[in-house]
């Protein structure tokens, strides 16, 4: 509860237009309380030693159960034994197609197509449906489904207001895309985005005897994205915030602690103390943001070239909106200042170059909400004034972006990170309440981490020696946490619920000894995240129905009625991606293009792309962005603007601010509207249906058959063949609403 209240708390802390970022002191005592009320009224258990942490202790590889004589694979051993304690039945075998749905879906995000569908129910090789898997696997698009989810976890995203590594952060989205779909192991996935090397061995000896640094793998640069995500100002000169984003980030994502809950006081119930969370702060905090221009010569003098003539053409322009607006401008800010506190309002009014740091930082909180927004000056316009402007301002959009502003003015350009050999020589201080700007400087810390041996060697680095730790086959956290995230992405639900919290307040997995044995194969397997994947999907637990008959749903529910031992499969609904993805395909217009530009499709109600528009606010652009997967969508926050398209926060996505182990599955009244009257939906509608009258050639019985097979990947049932028939009553022209009946159904939404 601590870790979610903490993590809200600071998601909501941003600036915004109705004031300033709370101050850190106040978060953390927020935080202090609520976790003091939670452990007294809450019976939260006490705080544990590392001995007495399950989580902590070595996995040792338990023997599969016996007696399991139909268990080829050893999940279902581990299963069958909770079965066989608990009494249980499990219920029978999903169909073949509801199967095959299930599983293109979680493995690609995709619906079947109907040559996929006509093959797989054809094929009666006993290995029909492992060959299926085989092929997922192995397709790119396998990459761009499960990149989000570690992306999820990992805070990705393409617009915030604070973040310097905008440009060109889709580039370690598709490093990660890249990676999962090369099958990189997870502890080189993993080291990557920690130092810039897969392997362990970063040094190499010449004949000489001189040892020097192996050069990193050139587009492992990208995988720094992960770090550079986090800071907050540019080369080095404000982003002390990188460290701190990086303790909680790493920790949650690869180690299952909550680290970032001792930031202001020793960790409540983990043996985490407060020097532990700045020891580890300590590995990053020598790191700085760089940026990296990309390109040949002969391209950036193009570009510069360009962007001298850009910024002529707008001086121009900007002089005569200028001069137009400015006594709006002014009056709105006056207006503005008049709201601020005194004190606030002294400070504003006084020239930059005169303010204090303290003051300039006090000036930069309220900049929200002084600002004036184009839009905003526009209203306080008489009507001819407006038209005017209106029209100045949008031959100044038609010029494109000016040169020097963010994101390079067109020069791609990739934010990494670096070590500075002077922040190496600084010393860590525990910080007051988390602030970066009262470090206790009679409490020093060592680099260190959590948990970790008491003799350190940093001869290769800080973060190297930190990632071999992390990464070893022994720690019992690494694996462990890994592969309980994977059986979450499957299964609806972790062995362990809480995927990001293996401490005292995560509870107990519902099956302990799988989740051992799983560990122990994924370091036997070489940290193949592919082979992983394989062996939980042919699981025959996998392949379960998710409905059961009256009676032995009774049965079951009544000793496990939270099916905590799988007895069935989990009903899941998608996520947006997937079902943004599902209506492109079935409009039949779906760009399928890995890698790339974000597409930014704006906020709001309106989620369509928008004819040549370029991204804001650094996030990326495409000129005319394609129909292309949801994992491309820009996402993100915006103080000035709704980055988010509103299907994706109906249907529950972060905008990248803290991480997402876990989207929440919520079924609300925007969910239906945007699937019953969004424009997306009605022109997917009618785009099926198109297809379905070419496809059926004038035959309205198949274009229902075809309807069915497309949208939900099985026949429709002779009533429901009978019922489409009667809707249409021999009109092609009502194949829309017949399409657009199938797109609103549950079973289009659900994974059964």
């Amino acid at each position: 509860m601590k870790t979610q209240v903490a993590s809200s708390i600071r998601a909501h802390a941003r600036p915004c237009r109705r004031g300033r970022r709370l101050a850190a002191a106040a978060v953390g005592a927020l935080v202090l309380l609520i976790a003091s009320f939670s452990k007294t009224n809450a019976a939260a258990p006490g705080k544990k030693t590392a001995a007495e942490l399950w989580a902590l202790q070595p996995v040792i590889r338990p023997e599969v159960p016996t007696g399991f004589p139909n268990a080829a694979n050893p999940i279902d051993a581990f299963v069958g034994a909770q079965y066989r304690r608990l009494g249980l039945q499990p219920v029978g075998p999903a169909s073949k197609s509801a199967l095959l749905r299930r599983v293109t879906l979680d493995l690609t995000g995709l619906p079947p197509t109907l040559a996929e569908q006509a093959d797989f129910l054809k094929d009666e090789a006993p290995d029909a449906y492992e060959k299926v898997v085989d092929r997922l696997l192995a397709s790119e698009q396998h990459a761009a489904r499960y990149a989000r989810h570690w992306l999820d976890v990992l805070r990705y995203a393409d617009a915030d207001d604070q973040m310097v590594a905008a440009p060109g952060i889709y580039l370690w989205r598709d490093w990660v895309i890249r990676a999962l779909n090369e099958d990189v192991p997870y502890d080189e996935f993993v080291r990557a985005q920690l130092t810039g090397y897969r392997s362990r061995a970063r040094t190499q000896i010449s004949a000489t005897g001189f040892r020097f640094r192996t050069e990193p793998r050139p587009d492992d640069l990208f995988a720094l994205g992960f770090l550079a995500r986090g800071a907050v100002g540019r080369e080095g000169k404000d982003d002390r915030e990188l460290a701190i984003t990086a303790v909680e980030t790493v920790s949650t994502a690869f180690m299952g602690l909550t680290v970032g809950c001792a930031k202001c006081h020793d960790h409540m119930y983990d043996p985490i103390a407060q020097k532990d969370f700045y020891a580890m702060k300590a590995l990053f905090d020598p790191l700085i943001s760089r940026k990296v221009l990309l390109g040949t010569p002969e391209e950036l003098f193009q570009i510069g070239k360009a962007q001298g003539e850009a910024a002529r053409r707008k001086a121009a322009l900007e002089g005569p909106i200028n001069a137009l607006a400015a006594p709006y401008k002014e009056k709105l800010y006056q207006d503005r200042l008049a709201m601020l506190p005194p004190e606030v309002r002294a400070i504003m009014v006084k020239p930059e170059q005169e303010r204090s740091v303290a003051e300039q930082k006090i000036a930069d909180d309220y900049y929200p909400i002084v600002r004036i927004d184009t839009d905003k000056l526009a209203e306080v316009m008489p009507p001819d004034v407006k038209a005017k402007f209106k029209e100045l301002q949008k031959q100044l959009d038609a010029i494109g972006p000016a040169a020097g502003r963010r994101g390079g003015g067109g020069v791609p350009a990739f934010w990494t990170v670096e070590l500075d050999k002077d922040r190496l020589r600084e010393t860590t201080y525990i910080l007051t309440s988390g602030d970066p700007e009262r470090p206790e400087l009679k409490h020093p810390v060592a680099p260190g981490w959590p948990l970790a041996p008491e003799k350190l060697d940093f001869r290769e680095g800080r973060l190297e020696t930190f990632s071999d730790w992390l990464t070893a086959p022994e720690n019992p956290l690494f694996a462990r946490v890994a592969v309980n995230r994977l059986w979450q992405w499957h299964f609806g639900e972790g062995l362990l619920k809480s995927v990001s919290d293996f401490g005292a307040l995560g509870g107990t997995p519902s099956n302990p000894a799988l989740l051992d044995w799983l560990a122990s194969e994924f370091v036997r397997r070489g940290f193949s995240m592919k082979a992983m994947h394989r062996l939980m999907v042919t699981s025959e637990t996998y392949k379960l129905a998710s409905t059961a008959p009256a009676e032995l749903l009774a049965a079951n529910t009544a000793r496990d009625p939270a099916n905590q031992c799988l007895w069935r499969f989990r009903l899941q609904r998608l996520a947006a991606e997937p079902i943004w993805d599902s209506l492109l395909t079935l409009a039949g217009t779906l760009d399928l293009t890995v890698g790339g530009p974000s597409m930014d499709l704006g906020g709001g109600n309106d989620a369509r792309p928008k004819a040549g528009g370029g991204a804001r606010n650094g996030a990326g652009g495409t000129g005319k962005p394609k129909n292309r997967r949801a994992v491309y969508i820009t996402r993100g926050y915006s103080t000035s603007r709704e980055v988010m398209p509103a299907f994706l926060t109906a249907f529950d996505v972060d905008d990248g601010r803290a991480p997402c182990p876990l989207r929440t599955q919520t079924v609300t009244a925007p969910q239906s509207l945007f699937l019953m009257n969004s424009p997306e939906v009605d022109d997917a509608a009618k785009k099926f249906a198109a297809r379905l009258e070419q496809a059926a050639a004038g035959d309205l019985s198949a274009a229902v058959v075809l309807g069915y097979r497309l949208a939900l990947a099985r026949p429709p049932s002779p009533q429901e063949a009978a019922v489409g028939r009667e809707f249409l009553a021999g009109e092609a022209g009502r194949l829309p609403q017949f399409a657009w009946l199938l797109l609103n159904l549950d079973e289009f939404l659900y994974v059964r």
